[in-house]
């Protein structure tokens, strides 16, 4: 069941009049119906099986490793769906449509049926069933990275495969291209290619690029120490090493590394080393050891060290939006970047944050997308829906029948 809050829905004959406009502009101008597959032109856009909205069709997929509770919370509707249970799931991730359910013995792959195609100049928004698809190799510690072409599956023991993407949209795995060699950090697919870390002995990793069969087509210029955590953004993929990051990016078929220094020794403790944003967003943020947090500013190419509270969890939307840092007191905190000042904080949502944070359970997520934030709250069964850009008021309030530990937003 959950709770609405401040909450205002289209009618659905309000929805379905913005439906039938919603279409790509033709070559004569005309708008095509994305309900119309039948139609002598197949309208631009268009996917099997799957309903074309007009807003983003957002979904939190959440998961209770204590029980094997498994989640979806469609967040158009309010509605939520149950899936199988699955045992010892450890983590959970996602690539804005699949969840990955990682565990000891492998990774099952749930379709979360809501998805967003990005076609640079406009966007198109799909939902569809929500279905099994099945299981993949390589448990805890695997690192699952795609893109419209391609899912890449990068082993603990930096072994890789490459998935078709076209496979896992309908609803199979198919039969993975095994890359060669080892990788010192995820396999990121981008630009048509696939951005990796070599390594060889003890030095430090090296940038290469790799078709999708796994040839080498450049060796860039550039080098990484310790490689933790990667991102990819509209300006490229980020890479977290020990003095900063490494933009890797693609113009028009030439591929190029730029460091983006810290500018000062951090220790290790305090490094980036897992950055969380919101998809499409070039402000990166990690947390930058226990009360402090790092915000990438990848457009400016610059570190930004925000002092907060104790960090459990930290996101922003980027682009003037505040930084948003779930602290040990339970409540969430806002920050204005550029001036290091706390801007507003809610009430305690959370009651038991330290124990969640010790590693008892895993600690709660901030996803944020374009207009709201969502915090978890495995320990009172909710999920909170936050309007960061009105002093993060409390929209609504989902309450659940699980303990909701492992979190992520799909549709996006």
């Amino acid at each position: 069941m959950f709770v609405r809050k401040n909450v205002t829905f289209l009618a659905p004959a309000l929805v379905a009049g913005v439906l039938l406009t919603a279409g790509c502009a033709g070559p004569d101008g005309a708008k095509s119906s994305p309900e119309s597959p039948t139609s002598s032109a197949t309208p631009h856009g268009y996917v099997a099986g799957a309903t074309e909205a007009a807003e983003q069709q957002s979904r939190l997929l959440l998961s209770d490793p204590g029980t094997g509770d498994t989640r979806v919370l469609d967040l158009i509707t309010g509605k939520v769906h149950e899936t199988p249970r699955r045992a010892g799931v450890t983590g959970l991730t996602t690539d804005g449509r699949f969840g990955y359910f990682h565990s000891a013995d492998g990774t099952h792959v749930l379709d979360s049926g809501a998805w967003t195609v990005d076609h640079g100049d406009h966007v198109h928004y799909y939902r569809a069933k929500i279905q099994e698809v099945g299981g993949l190799p390589g448990g805890t510690g695997t690192r699952i990275r795609s893109d419209a072409g391609a899912t890449a599956v990068t082993a603990p023991d930096g072994t890789a495969g490459v998935y078709p993407r076209a496979d896992l949209e309908n609803g199979a795995l198919g039969t993975p291209d095994r890359l060669p060699g080892t990788y010192a950090g995820a396999v990121v697919p981008y630009a048509e290619h696939l951005i990796a870390l070599t390594r060889d002995g003890d030095g430090p990793a090296g940038v290469v690029v790799l078709d999708r069969s796994g040839k080498r087509v450049a060796t860039l210029e550039s080098e990484c120490e310790d490689p933790k955590g990667d991102a990819v953004t509209r300006r490229g993929v980020v890479l977290g090493c020990a003095d900063g990051a490494l933009l890797v990016h693609e113009d028009d078929g030439t591929f190029t590394a730029e460091k983006i220094a810290y500018g000062e020794d951090v220790p290790k403790t305090e490094r980036a080393t897992e950055f969380r944003h919101r998809p499409g967003s070039s402000t990166l943020t990690s947390p930058a050891g226990k009360d402090a947090v790092w915000v990438l500013d990848v457009t400016e190419g610059g570190w930004t060290r925000v002092e907060t509270g104790p960090v459990v969890a930290a996101n922003t939307a980027g682009e003037g939006s505040p930084l948003l840092v779930l602290e040990t007191d339970g409540a969430l905190h806002g920050y204005d970047v550029s001036a290091g000042k706390e801007t507003a904080v809610t009430e305690r949502l959370l009651k038991d944050v330290p124990k969640a944070a010790t590693g008892d359970t895993p600690a709660p997520v901030i996803e944020v997308d374009r207009s709201r934030a969502y915090l978890n709250d495995p320990e009172g069964k909710r999920v909170y829906e936050i309007d960061y850009n009105d002093h993060l008021r409390v929209a609504r309030t989902f309450d659940l029948d699980v303990r909701p530990s492992l979190m992520v937003e799909t549709g996006r």
